[in-house]
Formats: structure tokens, sequence, C-alpha cells
């Protein structure tokens, strides 16, 4: 067995920079979520205090907007998983004339900018006089997060062996109970690490909300309007650190799963 060779010191060090460029700025959110100044920001701050938490709850603001942003990432979640797994099962399970190019369809939207999804949605929506609601901030979402489901499961599908299935209906099984007890165990984790990047790419999305949203403000759309006319500047950081809590952990899970299930299939084979 071959030993492993330690890094060098400026490989070390050039993370470890790397590390404090990324997260020194979401660092500063949280402190200043705690800051006792209101209206400015100084570096370090004059004090520390808890009151702002304590604003935020009370500020009917901040939960409505939470609230929709909450139902709009559980819808657009919800229609992903269902329309992501199946063209996934399509693409992965049966062979037809333009299956590639229906995949790099599928892949899309998530590749193009933002502002060109938001612009074409909102031209569509005006061409069919479709009145902007939490329904077409939906479609928007959804459009992104079909991506994010489809590619953890077309990938999980592919995997899979297809003798297991073939056994499964040789011994009697039709094709809900197929899905039910074969394919699912086998695809779960895959489809729940979707799911939740999925829940987060749509609970922090901002470009496509704005176009689609109309009047409402969904929690990061919040945010933005806060920093261009601030009331209380504490409050804004405080909602931005709940921010990076509700979308880091469902990334971090997604990521733990995601190798799990892939030293799962590792010991399989």
């Amino acid at each position: 067995m071959h030993s492993e060779k330690r890094a060098p010191l400026a490989l070390k060090l050039a993370a470890a920079g790397g590390l404090v460029f990324l997260l020194a700025p979401i660092a500063l959110i949280f402190v200043y979520a705690f800051t006792t100044e209101e209206k400015s920001f100084r570096w370090p701050p004059p004090g520390l205090t808890t009151k702002w938490l304590g604003v935020t709850l009370g500020r009917a603001d901040v939960w409505e907007a939470l609230g929709l942003s909450l139902k709009v990432a559980a819808i657009s979640t919800s229609i992903a998983l269902v329309l992501g797994t199946m063209t996934a099962a399509a693409v992965a399970r049966s062979r037809f004339f333009g299956r590639e190019t229906i995949s790099l369809l599928v892949i899309l939207p998530i590749a193009l900018p933002g502002i060109i999804t938001g612009i074409s949605l909102r031209s569509a929506f005006s061409l069919l006089e479709i009145p902007f609601s939490t329904w077409t901030i939906v479609l928007g979402h959804a459009t992104f997060c079909i991506v994010v489901v489809y590619n953890n499961a077309v990938a999980r599908f592919r995997r899979t062996s297809g003798a297991l299935i073939d056994a499964a209906m040789d011994l009697g099984a039709d094709g809900l109970q197929t899905f039910r007890l074969v394919i699912l165990p086998n695809i779960g984790t895959a489809l729940l690490a979707g799911g939740m990047l999925a829940f987060a790419l749509s609970f922090d999305e901002v470009i496509v909300t704005t176009f689609t949203a109309g009047n409402q403000s969904t929690l990061p759309i919040w945010m933005l309007e806060e920093l261009i006319r601030p009331r209380q500047r504490p409050v804004t950081n405080v909602v931005a650190m709940a921010v990076v809590l509700v979308t880091v952990i469902p990334i971090l899970a997604a990521y733990w799963l995601t190798k799990e299930g892939e030293h799962t299939d590792g010991a399989e084979k």
C-alpha cells in the first residue's frame, strides 16, 4: 500500500485563504445580526445584543415573506419530484429517437442565466394574460428544480440494475408494485437529496422570482428591498442568517445522502 503524501504548506495556505475568502462575508452577516447599531455598520461592532432576534420575530412582513417562500419552495419541489423522476425514468430506462436531445433540453434551464429564464417567463405570462401570483413564482422555480431532481434521479436509475426490474415483473409484480418495492428503494436517497437541493435553491432564489412575483415578496425579495430602503438594518441580517441556515442544512444533508448512496452502490457491486 502506498502512503498518502502530505500536502505542501503552500497548498494548505492557499486552501485556507480560499475558505476565508468564501466564508468571511457570511460570518459578517452573523456578527451584524447582533450589533447594537441600527442604521450603520462599523467594524468592530460597538456592542452585541440579541434584541434583534425578538424584533425580527415580531415583524409581520417577515413572517408573510417567510410563509410565501416556504409555500413556493414546497410546491415547486413537489412538482419537480414528480416530473423530474418521470423524465429520468424515461431517459434512463428506455431508448428512443431524440433521447439525448430531450436530456439536454431538460438540463438547459439551469444552464441559462437566471435573467434569461425570468424574462422569457414574464413574456410568456404576459402573452397568455396570466396574472402574477404564487403560481407564477412556482412555475418559474419549477423550471430549475426539475433539473436538480432529474440529475440525481437519472444518475441513480443508470446505476440500478435492469435485472431487478425484470425479475420483479417475472414474479408477477405490476408496474406500480415494481416501482414501490424495487425501484423506489434504490432511488429513494437520490430523490430525497434532489428534493432537498431543489427546496434550498427555490427558497433563496432571487432573479427568476423578481420577474414572476408581481407585487408579492418572498424572503429573498424582502431582503433585497430592505437593503435598498432599510428600516432596521440588523433585522435584515437576522433574516439573512436564517436563510443561510435553512439553505445550508438541506444542501449538507443532500451531499451526505448522495455520498451514502454511492457507497451503498459500490458495496452492492
